[in-house]
């Protein structure tokens, strides 16, 4: 393993992408700067691949569909069972590279190679499980069934704060179902996705019969995401990012008539109730809503308390908010990291300066700066007290800002949960039975993901992953994601040497 500690997060970096084998030699002369959010310094300056390049990468792709959907799937499956062998291997050092470019605590950048390692176990099992189903049909002599077949070409948009494991997610299902990859990771962390081309394709040489560019990284910003996004032989764009983000891509693919999942925004909220372990809330929103320094997607942003226990919880939570430690996460124990940057800074104080002008009070949200490098930007994850859910608790801020609301009626609560425009995930702490179940019914929580007695944040890969209305629709990893990187066809077959008509139709010539 790379020790970060033990020299400059530049050369930190290149070593780890020589240790994995990717081209150091591309990390320099470039346009698109690449900095580390630990200390704010640049640690690459990359090219920019263009609208050209990309098409051509496409080129490669449509190429290599043309074999490899041909390929059986379990033979596919042995494949992304390398895969996850030489992410085992290199777990520590794409963990400490994840750290280095996002910023995250060492566990958390450890752990998302874990989950990249969990998806490629899932595929593995999955690659002799893309069934379909043999269907009742009312013509005797007949049968109906339906079949599953690779999709074409996929293309990957991934943001920053998960560089590595949403590209597992769409990868590990792309290939077991039969399709090639093309991956336009983050502007802010392309040096991971060069560290994961460069462990696939370990596993491609082991493999030893794979076609050409089944995977592929195109590095660049806008123009390199219009490009694979408006190319009609992209077959499925996976895009993970932001609401306004999600407006663009989705009618430009739909525009096309091509598919598309959408991962986006998340206002996500945590009802407690009455009745809730209230020890057990307070560790699951403190790491809800402070981990990752707020940005995950699933992040807890939002917090309804029951006004018979606002009393006994707010103060403690107030008081885990002061005393959580915030620092560099590689030469530290820290619990919060920094922020990506600037830009994030900004809209955070923002945020918290609206929230004061809508009548909230604050708890936290400096920056820190002692022993923090200039460049930097570590704060203090903040509470805000709310006397109504207005203003800035109507949108997420990509950063630790946390409203707590009262409530005192629980039907209330839920239309209050529900009146944003996200719907990714959310969670309830209750020990009584009627509020659990009401909440996880149809009139309850409107998101894809909803919780009993644990966070918002940290699901697992055996379930599907997304959510509803500006969330935008897509399923990723786990459950049955596995169709939408698939095309379906239904088949009957005439075994008989009559040729009845469905619905009772004569046609007799």
């Amino acid at each position: 393993m790379i020790d970060a500690r033990d020299m400059d997060l530049k050369t930190a970096a290149r070593t780890v992408l020589d240790r994995l084998g990717a081209d150091t030699a591309a990390l320099d002369g470039g346009s698109m700067a690449s900095f580390s959010p630990v200390t704010g310094e640049q640690i690459a300056a990359l090219a920019e691949h263009s609208a050209a390049e990309v098409t051509a990468a496409i080129d490669r792709a449509a190429a290599a569909f043309r074999s490899w959907r041909n390929v059986p799937a379990p033979r596919r499956g042995e494949l992304v069972r390398l895969l996850g062998e030489e992410l085992r291997a290199a777990k520590d050092d794409l963990g400490r590279l994840v750290s280095i470019e996002a910023g995250k605590s060492p566990s958390e950048g450890a752990g998302e190679v874990q989950e990249m390692i969990d998806i490629c176990d899932f595929a593995v099992g999955l690659s002799r499980q893309l069934y379909g189903l043999t269907i009742a049909t009312e013509r005797p002599g007949h049968r109906m069934m339906e079949t599953w077949h690779p999709l074409g070409v996929v293309g990957v948009i991934s943001a920053f704060n998960f560089p590595v494991a949403v590209w597992s997610w769409n990868t590990a299902l792309a290939l077991v179902c039969g399709n090639p990859v093309v991956w336009k990771p983050s502007e802010k962390t392309p040096l991971t996705a060069l560290a994961c081309q460069a462990i696939l394709d370990r596993a491609i040489a082991r493999f030893g019969d794979a076609p050409a560019a089944l995977s592929q990284v195109v590095i660049g910003g806008r123009e390199t995401g219009e490009a694979l996004v408006d190319d009609p032989r992209v077959a499925l764009v996976s895009a993970t990012g932001s609401t306004r983000m999600g407006r663009q891509v989705g009618p430009r693919v739909a525009a096309r008539f091509g598919r598309s999942i959408l991962e986006l925004g998340g206002n996500n909220a945590g009802i407690v109730c009455p009745s809730a372990d209230l020890d057990m809330a307070l560790r699951a929103i403190a790491f809800g809503a402070m981990g990752t320094a707020g940005q995950r997607c699933t992040t807890m942003r939002r917090l309804f308390v029951h006004d018979g226990v606002y009393d006994q919880l707010v103060p403690r939570l107030i008081k885990a908010y002061g005393s959580v430690s915030v620092g560099n996460p590689l030469t530290s124990r820290a619990l919060v990291g920094p922020l990506v940057d600037g830009q994030a800074f900004a809209a955070m104080q923002a945020a918290l300066e609206a929230a004061k002008a809508a009548g909230g009070t604050v708890h936290g949200g400096a920056r820190v700066t002692d022993a923090a490098p200039e460049a930097a930007f570590y704060v203090k994850p903040a509470l805000v007290e709310m006397p109504a859910q207005t203003g800035p608790v109507l949108e997420e801020t990509f950063a630790p800002i946390l409203y707590v609301m009262r409530y005192s009626d629980f039907g209330s609560v839920i239309e209050q949960h529900n009146a944003v425009g996200a719907g990714l995930s959310s969670s309830i702490f209750t020990t009584d039975l009627r509020e659990s179940e009401a909440f996880l019914s149809a009139s309850g929580s409107d998101c894809g993901i909803a919780n009993v007695n644990i966070g918002t944040s940290g699901a697992e890969i055996g379930g599907a992953f997304g959510g509803e209305k500006e969330t935008g629709g897509g399923r990723e990893s786990g459950s049955d994601a596995w169709k939408a990187y698939m095309r379906r066809a239904t088949n009957t077959i005439n075994y008989s040497r009559d040729l009845p008509l469905a619905q009772g139709v004569v046609f007799d010539i």
